[in-house]
Formats: C-alpha cells, structure tokens, sequence
C-alpha cells in the first residue's frame, strides 16, 4: 500500500484533487479541466497514477509542475493583509455592520443593508463568470473613503461594477443624473466614471463602468449614457460574452496587480 489518499477540492468553479501522503503533504495534484497530473516527484508516479485511477476522466498529461508565471509569482509574494482577493460582496459594509449594528428598532431599514443586498447579488452574479476566463474582485477601497463595489477582468476587458438597490422602484437615468423613485436626482453617473478613471489610472489600462440597479421596477434612460452601461443582474452575463481585448497572461497580470491593496494607495 502507498498510503497516499485522494482529496478533492474547489476554487472558483474548478475542480482540484490533490495526492497527500501519509503525513499530509502535497504528492501530486490533478486538475481535469486542463487534464494534467502535476508531480512534486517523479518517484511516485506509479504510486500517484494508481490513488488516482478511480478519478481519471480520460487521457492525462504526467509531468513536474508549470514554471510560475509573474503573475503567480505577485501572487505569491503578497502579504495576506494586502490580498483584497478574499474580500466578499460587500466587504466594507458588512465590517461596517458588524462594528455598529445600529438601533435594534428603526422606523425606517437601515439603508447599509439595503446597499449590502445590492452589492451581494451583484458580486455572486459576477463570481459566477469565474472559470471562463475572468475574475471578479470586490470592495476595493480608494483613498478618501470612496470604493469600486465590483472589478470584473477578463477577456473583455475591465469593468467597474456599481451595485444600486432599487427594488420595485422605478429608475430614471439622465446623464449624469439619476433618480431613483421619488428621491431627488443625484449625479451618480459622474462619480461612476471617476471612479472608473481612477482605476484606469491604478492598472494602466481602461476600466469601463456599469451601473447594475438591482430589482427595479422600471429602468428609464433618456438616452444611452456615455460610456456606461446599465445592466441589470439577470443581463451581468451579457459582459462574459466579450472577448478579444486582453490575453489570458494580460488578464492574470493585471488580475495580481488588482487584488494588491497597494495598487490602490496612489489614486
């Protein structure tokens, strides 16, 4: 018996089974969707190829581990307190929260947990795309206090993601300004696209925004706004549909780059 066992993990929609031996380390990994079985030692790769037979869907590719690209190699390097990678949906508002609940008896709901709604439907309709070739990340915090509610990268490009709660509400866009129900318009479409300059500024490549009003009743525009689009939830996927502006390598470049909280300290 080799006593080595198999455990299958999942990360962003992908599966990964990794070979452990007897004192819990890493022997070998299997990833299925690029059918290779990555060797930390050509010495057990019978023993490998055996744990793993009942998991094998076809033919594999046996060899030592892929060379790190830069990018994996940022990765790597990073410090955990300056990886925003982890942030969920809403990350700042749910800190907010926890910190100061608020009143347990309000007349009216607290409008942070409206926005978190907002924010976590949107983030799981973006994480969704992860695994076709993009990556989402969320809460992005900005000096002055202001933050990027969702960066989506990919093959189309990057795009500045902002959530907007508007349940059953009808939403009238006029450039640069919106109004949401019987509130007073804001210019909401103006700082959209500051945002999405200063982030064009950070990475050095053009970020585009989107407004994703969430649950509306009825979305007016006066006329298309220039350059933003506004999609709502369901219409999210309509993003993953576009492609030919960045290189797989290009995307996980700026993907490290991204997710360092550093990048974000100079805009």
């Amino acid at each position: 018996m080799s006593g080595l066992r198999v455990v299958p993990t999942w990360r962003h929609g992908r599966e990964r089974l990794y070979v452990c031996g007897p004192d819990g380390g890493n022997v070998a990994w299997y990833d299925r969707e690029t059918g290779r079985v990555n060797l930390m030692g050509e010495d057990r790769e019978e023993d490998v190829l055996a744990a793993l037979k009942p998991f094998l869907t076809g033919p594999v590719t046996v060899g030592p581990p892929p060379v790190p690209t830069p990018a994996e190699l940022a990765r790597l390097t990073l410090h955990p307190d300056d990886d925003l990678a982890p942030n969920r949906p809403g990350e700042a508002l749910l800190v907010a929260i926890d910190r100061d609940p608020g009143p347990v008896h309000r007349l009216r709901p607290d409008p942070r947990r409206r926005a978190l709604t907002a924010e976590q439907t949107v983030g799981e309709a973006l994480d969704r795309l992860e695994g076709a070739g993009w990556h989402t990340l969320h809460s992005l915090p900005l000096p002055g206090g202001d933050r990027i509610h969702h960066l989506l990268i990919g093959p189309g490009g990057l795009f500045a993601v902002h959530a907007l709660y508007a349940r059953k509400q009808r939403l009238h866009v006029a450039d640069p300004m919106i109004t949401l129900g019987r509130r007073e318009p804001e210019p909401l479409l103006r700082r959209l696209r500051a945002e999405a300059d200063r982030a064009s500024y950070a990475l050095t490549a053009e970020v585009r925004p989107v407004l994703a009003p969430v649950g509306p009743a009825d979305v007016r525009l006066t006329a298309p706004p220039r350059g933003i689009r506004v999609l709502q939830e369901p219409e999210l996927t309509t993003l993953a549909r576009q492609g030919g502006v960045l290189k797989p390598a290009d995307v996980e470049a700026l993907h490290a780059m991204a997710r360092d909280r550093n990048t974000w300290g100079r805009v």
